[in-house]
């Protein structure tokens, strides 16, 4: 079987560096090409065994490596410009999330992926946990109702020293709603099978960063689903860094339906469930997880062999598109934004 060609454009975000694992390791996939546009970046990289750095300038890659798929991973702001180019070289992207920051861009992206019949997949995650994978199957199944309330804290540590300083430059991050809030807003419609209608109410605001910063580390939204029922979600910079991302609240999902309340978090190891005419509260055993679910969803739909159940364009379309709303509210103070 043919291998499909990556090339990967930007290291300078941690995440990137699942996908290159999970590329070098798969028998379907050859990593035939690397750029790193930052000097500074592709010093620290040289010698690294996980990448080779072979090209400095993305656009001259794109024209002297045949490839069928361009992994986007730089800093958020130049991610659109990244994908937009990408598409119009026919490749078919997988982009870190987000792969843009403004809907304009958004826009085009869907328009040339369109056009060209090519796939955009992304690296949401989220739904690749197991306890997201057991929260979906019991709400899915009725166990607590129709859904009435929703709240996500997707608290991120600042790790001072440690997160890149590209964060608070100006121009280069493009919102914390626009950054974090896109696992959570793809997220509620996996699990409930509601999508969103309305921006209620959107704010960022810097708190805790150096005075010379441009990085509006807080933010938090309101947003309404199909069936009337609100999501609070807060995807502020604000955790303790010394802790990580180890605190049991980190991505805490409760969820109230009309039968009984649902929570969880990523890094739990059970559920947590309240059911009206009980008592007391149980727990649930978390499920099974599927590593890598995202690769496997963009690889099946790129082929036009979709995997049933798991990530598709049309979602992350849906997702971006609602994120960036959310974070044009924060932006401008807009309220009751109708998606």
């Amino acid at each position: 079987m043919k291998k499909t060609r990556f090339v990967f454009i930007g290291f300078q975000h941690p995440h990137i560096w699942d996908l290159v694992a999970r590329a070098r390791a798969h028998p379907a996939i050859e990593v035939v090409a690397c750029c790193e546009e930052d000097a500074a970046t592709r010093a620290k990289l040289a010698g690294d065994p996980r990448v080779t750095i072979t090209h400095s300038d993305y656009r001259a890659m794109l024209a002297e490596v045949p490839s069928d798929v361009v992994v986007v991973g730089e800093w958020f702001a130049k991610r659109g410009r990244v994908v937009i180019d990408s598409l119009t070289a026919g490749r078919h992207v997988l982009a870190d999330k987000p792969m843009c920051t403004t809907l304009a861009e958004h826009d085009g992206i869907v328009r040339l992926a369109t056009e060209k019949k090519l796939t955009v997949g992304m690296m949401l995650d989220m739904r690749d946990s197991g306890v997201f994978v057991k929260v979906r199957e019991m709400v899915r199944a009725g166990e607590i109702g129709a859904v009435q309330a929703a709240s996500l804290g997707g608290q991120h540590p600042l790790l001072p020293g440690v997160r890149a300083n590209w964060y608070h430059e100006e121009g280069k991050h493009g919102g914390s709603i626009n950054d974090i809030a896109l696992h959570g807003l793809d997220l509620l419609p996996w699990i409930t099978g509601l999508e969103f209608s309305r921006v209620t109410a959107a704010r960022d605001w810097a708190v805790g960063v150096p005075e010379d910063s441009h990085f509006k580390n807080a933010g938090q939204c309101m947003l309404e689903l199909s069936n009337g029922a609100g999501l609070m979600l807060d995807v502020s910079y604000v955790a303790p860094s010394s802790q990580g991302y180890t605190l049991p609240m980190y991505w805490r999902l409760t969820l109230w339906g009309s039968k009984g309340v649902l929570e969880a978090s990523l890094t739990a190891k059970e559920i947590s469930l309240h059911m009206e005419g009980e008592k007391t509260g149980r727990t649930v055993p978390i499920g099974v997880p599927n590593p890598g679910g995202y690769l496997e969803a963009f690889l099946g739909e790129m082929r036009g062999k979709p995997c049933n159940g798991q990530l598709t364009q049309a979602e992350i379309f849906r997702a971006s598109y609602v994120t960036l709303k959310a974070q044009e509210a924060a932006d401008h103070g807009l309220l009751n934004v109708e998606l």
